[in-house]
Formats: structure tokens, C-alpha cells, sequence
């Protein structure tokens, strides 16, 4: 499946969120517990970054991984960085191409790839958003087309691997949201608030 149109409006829903963000809220907690707002964002442009550089050839390199500077506006820098993946996904013109992925442990054909920058640009939205207290501007069809991927998120460590991308799953309400069937599946707790 080619992901980068559902990917395209996932990341700007994540912009459009990162837009309302002002400096004094950036040492607040978020729903990525182990991140307050300003570590997030720096995980946000630090992802664009990187998967931008494995769509074209250099993710690989660690320190495209690493190392973002959310500068005196941390908008203009996420905007910076999610431009650049955006333009990068467009350019990519096999979607079987091998992207390499250090984060992951091993590289994944682009088809692959985009779908996990995907998913985590819908939930790391609804975690700006609640962090910062307006809506997450996720459209019910994105966290739907999420769902396939969430679902094949692993819940244990690999061998090697430091940490897990999401946390470990919670229970589902019955008859749940989209949103919110997705986001506990990805161990967030839908009710979360600040």
C-alpha cells in the first residue's frame, strides 16, 4: 500500500497542532510519559529528519536521527523538518526500495517504512494536541487506516532493541472510537490529561 497521501495529512494534522504550541508550554508532561512537550517535538523533527534521509539513501547515517534543535521557534523548526520529509516521501519512486531504518534494527522496503512514520505522526498529534489542550484534528479515516500497522506493533522488546516504539497495549472500550481503539492498542490512555 502506497501510505504517503494518508501520511501527507496525518503530518499536517501533527502541523497544525505543533502550530498552537507556545514556548511557555514546552516543559509540559504528554501523554509519552517518558517526554515532556519540548522532548516530543524534538522526537517529532528528529523522526521527520531521519525518515527523510532514508528516502534518500542516508538513514543509515545516525545523526540525521539525532541531535534537533527547536531553536527560539519550535514551530518554524517543526515546519522545517516536515517539509523536508514530505518532499522526500514524494521523491521516492519505488516503493519496494529498502530504506534503512537504524531505530528499527534492520532496513524495510519504503511501502513499509512511510506506514510507520504514518502511525506515529497520528498518535504523536493526539499528544501534542492533548498536551496543549485543543482537538487532535485527526480524521476518523487516518486512525482506521492506522489500525492494520498498530496492530502488528510488537509488544515485547526484540532482542537488542532498547525500548519500544509505543508502550505496551490497554485495554480497548467496548464499542471504542477509531481514535481511541488505536490509541490503546499503542498504550495510550485516551483519557489522559495533563
Amino acid at each position: 500500500m502506497d501510505y504517503r497521501e494518508l501520511d501527507r495529512r496525518a503530518v499536517e494534522a501533527s502541523r497544525a497542532v505543533v502550530a498552537t504550541v507556545t514556548v511557555d508550554q514546552l516543559e509540559l508532561p504528554t501523554p509519552c510519559a517518558a517526554w515532556n512537550l519540548r522532548e516530543l517535538l524534538v522526537h517529532l523533527i528528529d523522526q521527520h529528519r531521519g525518515f527523510a534521509a532514508a528516502a534518500r539513501g542516508n538513514g543509515a547515517d545516525l545523526s540525521a536521527w539525532r541531535g534537533a534543535e527547536l531553536g527560539d521557534d519550535p514551530v518554524a523548526a517543526y515546519d522545517r523538518a516536515a517539509d523536508e520529509v514530505l518532499a522526500a516521501f514524494a521523491e521516492v519512486d519505488d516503493l519496494d526500495r529498502m530504506f534503512e531504518l537504524p531505530e528499527f534494527g534492520q532496513p524495510f522496503p519504503a511501502k513499509y517504512a512511510i506506514g510507520f512514520h504514518f502511525i506515529d505522526y497520528v498518535v504523536h498529534a493526539w499528544d501534542v494536541a492533548r498536551t496543549v489542550g485543543i482537538p487532535h484534528g485527526i480524521d476518523e479515516d487516518l486512525a482506521v487506516a492506522a489500525w492494520p500497522i498498530a496492530d502488528r506493533v510488537p509488544t515485547e522488546l526484540r532482542p537488542g532493541q532498547e525500548k519500544r516504539a509505543f508502550e505496551r497495549a490497554l485495554p480497548a472500550v467496548a464499542d471504542a472510537a477509531p481514535m481511541d481503539r488505536l490509541l490503546a492498542r499503542l498504550g495510550r490512555n485516551p483519557a489522559w490529561a495533563p
